[in-house]
């Protein structure tokens, strides 16, 4: 599982141009879920979530967690995370998981990051969505259930 992590000021998700979620501070979480992604992936992720300390403390130090801040998480699906460029020009998506097992996982780890009492706004699984966002640093943290980064 692969997630890109963005510390923003306000972000939202528009589908055929409905709003469907909005947030104000807290992280954008556009998340990929790989074939062999299992639930444990699911909670590695979330809880890495739920503790990063990035948001600042009265020394404008990085070294507050989202839940310190009362900050909100929307998540995003996002399979083109998992994308492979590194042959040609157009990315395969082989490493992707299906549908059902993805919409599975991104519940999953909505639902940890609940359990941390993080408000989690979600995307729309399998839609075209208009992502907005102001990334507020910008601050942006890659992370992987595999530890690759």
């Amino acid at each position: 599982m692969r997630c890109v992590v963005q510390r923003v000021s306000r972000a939202n998700v528009k589908v055929e141009g409905k709003l469907i979620s909005e947030i104000d501070k807290g992280y954008l979480v556009l998340l990929g879920v790989e074939q062999n992604d299992t639930e444990k992936d699911a909670v590695y992720i979330a809880d890495k979530i739920a503790k990063l300390r990035v948001f600042e403390d009265e020394n404008r130090k990085m070294n507050l967690s989202i839940k310190q801040i009362e900050g909100e998480v929307l998540l995003v699906s996002q399979f083109t995370l998992l994308g492979d460029a590194r042959g040609q020009n157009r990315p395969n998506f082989i490493k992707a998981a299906r549908p059902e097992i993805a919409d599975e996982l991104y519940n999953v780890t909505a639902d940890r990051l609940k359990e941390h009492g993080i408000v989690v706004k979600l995307g729309q699984f399998q839609a075209f969505m208009d992502v907005s966002l102001v990334n507020d640093g910008p601050v942006t943290i890659l992370l992987d259930s595999n530890k690759l980064f």
